[in-house]
C-alpha cells in the first residue's frame, strides 16, 4: 500500500507515509474537538488528510441569521484531478454538532440559515442567505469558483460531483496497475467513497383530462433505492424538485415534493427483489417548453434527474393525436375509481415501466388519445396500429375509430406470445380515404427473459379533475408567461371557487395588476388585509401596491407598516413606504423611508438616486 504511493521509493523515508500521519494527528487534535469521534472520522479531518491544508479558511460564527460554517478554498490540486481552485464547505446541521460536509445539492442554501421558514425551493433561500451572508450564499450553489451554470437558482450538480471526485482523490493518486487491478475487483469490495449522481430510466408522456387540460405524466426509475433501517423498519425520503421553462430561460412551473417512504421487513425483502418506480403528474397549458426533474434520496445522499423537451397542444379544433403509451398491463376502472393518478387515460390504468421491456408472455398495452375527433371521421377514418421490427412491418392493426368505446380514449391490447425477441416501433396513425391525418410512435424490445422483473412504485392521487387548484396553477403558469388576460380568466374560475383563499387571492391580484386594473385587485385582497387580518407578509406588499395605483396612499402606508409591526422591517418594505409617502406629496417621509432603507441595504444605486433627487426638492 505505501510502496504503491512513495514519492521516491529510492529513499529510506517515505514522505507520503510522514505526510499522512501528520495529517492525521492534526485531524485528532484540532479537528475533532466538537465531536464524540476522532478528529480523523470526521469530515473536516477527512477531508483535512485527502488535501492536506486549505489555502484560506473562511469562518461564519456566531451569527444569528445562519448556522456556524467554514469555507475551505484550495488551489493547486490538478495532479487529483480536481478544478484548478475550489472551495468546500462545512458547517453545524441545525445549529448543533459536529461540522458536516455541504452539499449544493443535497443540503442547499436553506441548510445554512438559521431559523428559516420559507418555501423548500433553492432560489428563495438563496436570495435570502445572499441578504444576510453574500459570501456564504456565493458558495450555497457551486462550490467552483466562476461555474455559470446554477441558473434558474438550481445548485450545480458539478459540486457534487466535485466532491465525488475529491473522495475518491486517494484512489486516483495510485500507480495505473494498482487503479486497474482496483476496478478489476470493484464489484468485489466494499469501498467507502461512492458516486452521489444515480443513473436512471424515465417516461414521460402527455394527455389531456376531460375538462380539457393537458396533463405531463412521469416515471422515474433510479438505478437503485438506498434507504436507512431502524430495527426492523426501512425508510427513506425522497425530495423531488420539478421546474419546467421556456426557450429563453423563463420559469413557467415549479414544484417541490416531499415523498417519505416506510417498509417493514417482509415489504423490503420483496421492495429489494424489483426496480422503484417514483410517478406524478401536473398540469401544463399549451406551449414548447423543457421540464427538468430533480430526486434527491436523503437517506444516501444520491440524486437523479430527468430532463426532456415538452410540447403541450394550444387550444384548437384539429384532431391531434398523443404519443403512445405502452403498458405491461391495463385496468378498466369502474367510474368511482377513476382518480386524477400518473398514466390513467380516460376509464384505463396503464401499468408501465421506463424501460419499455416486455416479455413474451405478457399482453402488450397500446394507449393513445385521438382529441378533437369529428362523428364522420370517427365513423369514416381509420386507426392503423403498425409494429415494425428492423424497419420492416410485422404486424399490423387497423380498426375504425368508432370501433373504441372510450373515445378520445384508445386502448390496443396485443398478446406478445407470437412475437420473437426483438427491438420494435410501434407506430400508430389515422387516416381518412387513404390520406393520413396524424401519427405518433414509440419503442419496445421483447427479450428472451421468461419474466421481466415489474417495479413497485410511489404515485400520488390528486384531486379530482374539477377542483379549483388546476385553474390556479394554470392561471400562474399563464401568468409567468405573460398571457395575463387568460390567467385572469383561469384565476377568476378558482378564485370563484375558493373565495377564502389568500393565495389564490394574491394570484388572482396581480394578474390584474398587470392588467393595469388595480381597483380590481384592491377589491380582491380586502377580505385579507386590515387591523384585524393576519395576512401574509406578501399579501400586505401587494395590497399596498394595488392601493398605490389607485392613490390611496394613506391606507396603503398603513397597512405597509401593519406588515412591519408583525413581520418586521426590511428594505423592500421601506422602499414601498417611500414611494407611497412620494406619491401622496410627503417629500420629508419619503426620504426617511428611503433613507432608512439604505442603511439596511446599502447597495441600491436606483433608492440613492431617489434620495439625491427628493433632497433636491427638500434641503432641509
Amino acid at each position: 500500500f505505501w510502496k504503491q504511493r512513495d514519492p521516491t521509493p529510492g529513499n529510506a523515508e517515505n514522505e507520503f507515509k510522514t505526510e499522512h500521519f501528520r495529517r492525521v494527528a492534526y485531524a485528532n487534535g484540532y479537528l475533532g474537538r466538537d465531536a464524540p469521534r476522532p478528529g480523523w472520522r470526521t469530515d473536516r479531518g477527512r477531508i483535512y488528510i485527502i488535501l492536506g491544508e486549505p489555502r484560506e479558511i473562511q469562518r461564519f460564527v456566531g451569527k444569528s441569521s445562519t448556522y456556524d460554517a467554514e469555507i475551505w478554498f484550495y488551489q493547486g490540486k490538478t495532479d487529483l484531478g480536481l478544478p484548478a481552485a475550489f472551495n468546500l464547505v462545512f458547517f453545524r446541521e441545525g445549529g448543533h454538532g459536529e461540522y458536516r460536509l455541504y452539499s449544493p445539492v443535497g443540503d442547499g442554501p436553506q441548510a445554512l440559515l438559521s431559523g428559516y421558514f420559507g418555501g423548500p425551493d433553492y432560489e428563495t433561500a438563496y436570495e435570502k442567505l445572499r441578504e444576510v451572508e453574500p459570501e456564504l450564499a456565493a458558495v450555497s450553489l457551486s462550490l467552483v469558483p466562476g461555474e455559470t451554470g446554477t441558473i434558474y437558482g438550481r445548485p450545480s450538480m458539478s459540486s457534487d460531483l466535485l466532491i465525488q471526485r475529491v473522495e475518491s482523490a486517494p484512489a486516483r493518486g495510485v500507480e495505473a496497475k494498482y487503479a486497474q487491478k482496483f476496478l478489476q475487483y470493484k464489484d468485489l469490495v466494499e469501498v467507502e467513497y461512492t458516486a452521489n449522481y444515480l443513473d436512471s430510466d424515465s417516461l414521460i408522456k402527455v394527455f389531456r383530462d376531460p375538462s380539457g387540460s393537458y396533463f405531463v405524466h412521469y416515471a422515474v426509475e433510479p438505478r437503485r433505492l438506498s434507504v436507512n433501517q431502524y430495527e426492523s423498519k426501512f425508510y427513506t425520503t425522497l425530495k423531488i424538485n420539478g421546474r419546467v421553462t421556456t426557450a429563453d430561460g423563463r420559469l413557467v412551473h415549479q414544484f417541490d415534493k416531499t415523498v417519505a417512504l416506510n417498509l417493514t421487513a417482509d415489504e423490503m425483502n420483496d421492495a429489494s427483489r424489483v426496480p422503484f418506480d417514483y410517478q406524478d403528474l401536473f398540469p401544463l397549458v399549451g406551449g414548447d417548453y423543457s421540464l427538468s426533474v430533480l430526486i434527491k434520496n436523503e437517506a444516501s445522499k444520491e440524486f437523479t434527474s430527468v430532463e426532456k423537451s415538452l410540447r403541450i397542444p394550444l387550444a384548437g379544433t384539429a384532431v391531434q393525436m398523443t404519443q403512445p403509451l405502452l403498458g405491461y398491463r391495463a385496468v378498466h376502472l369502474e367510474p368511482a375509481a377513476r382518480r386524477m393518478k400518473a398514466f390513467r387515460i380516460g376509464p384505463y390504468q396503464i401499468y408501465c415501466q421506463p424501460n419499455r421491456v416486455f416479455a413474451r408472455q405478457e399482453t402488450l398495452a397500446v394507449a393513445f388519445q385521438l382529441n378533437n375527433l369529428a362523428e364522420e371521421l370517427a365513423a369514416g377514418g381509420e386507426v392503423r396500429i403498425e409494429f415494425l421490427k428492423d424497419g420492416r412491418l410485422f404486424r399490423d392493426i387497423r380498426r375504425k375509430p368508432a370501433e373504441y368505446a372510450d373515445l378520445p380514449n384508445v386502448l390496443e391490447e396485443v398478446p406478445l406470445a407470437d412475437f420473437p425477441p426483438a427491438h420494435y416501433t410501434v407506430r400508430v396513425s389515422l387516416a381518412s380515404a387513404g390520406a393520413e391525418i396524424v401519427s405518433a410512435s414509440d419503442e419496445f424490445d421483447l427479450t428472451f427473459a421468461e419474466a421481466v422483473p415489474r417495479p413497485w412504485f410511489s404515485s400520488r392521487v390528486l384531486p379530482d379533475a374539477g377542483d379549483p387548484v388546476y385553474p390556479e396553477i394554470m392561471g400562474a403558469q399563464l401568468f409567468n408567461l405573460g398571457r395575463y388576460q387568460e390567467s385572469r380568466d383561469s384565476l377568476e374560475r378558482a378564485f370563484q371557487r375558493k373565495p377564502d383563499s389568500e393565495n389564490t387571492a394574491a394570484s388572482l391580484a396581480r394578474a390584474y395588476l398587470a392588467l393595469a386594473d388595480a381597483a380590481a385587485a384592491v377589491r380582491t385582497l380586502a377580505p385579507f388585509v386590515g387591523p384585524q387580518k393576519t395576512a401574509k407578509y406578501e399579501t400586505h406588499i401587494l395590497a399596498a401596491e394595488a392601493l398605490k395605483r389607485t392613490g390611496e396612499f394613506g391606507r396603503a402606508v398603513e397597512l405597509l407598516d401593519q406588515a412591519g409591526a408583525h413581520y418586521g422591517v426590511n428594505a423592500v418594505l421601506l422602499n414601498s413606504v417611500g414611494e407611497c409617502y412620494e406619491g401622496w406629496g410627503k417629500t420629508k417621509e419619503a426620504l426617511a423611508a428611503f433613507e432608512k432603507s439604505l442603511e439596511l441595504s446599502p447597495d441600491q444605486p436606483q433608492v440613492r438616486k431617489k434620495v439625491d433627487e427628493l433632497k433636491k426638492k427638500d434641503p432641509r
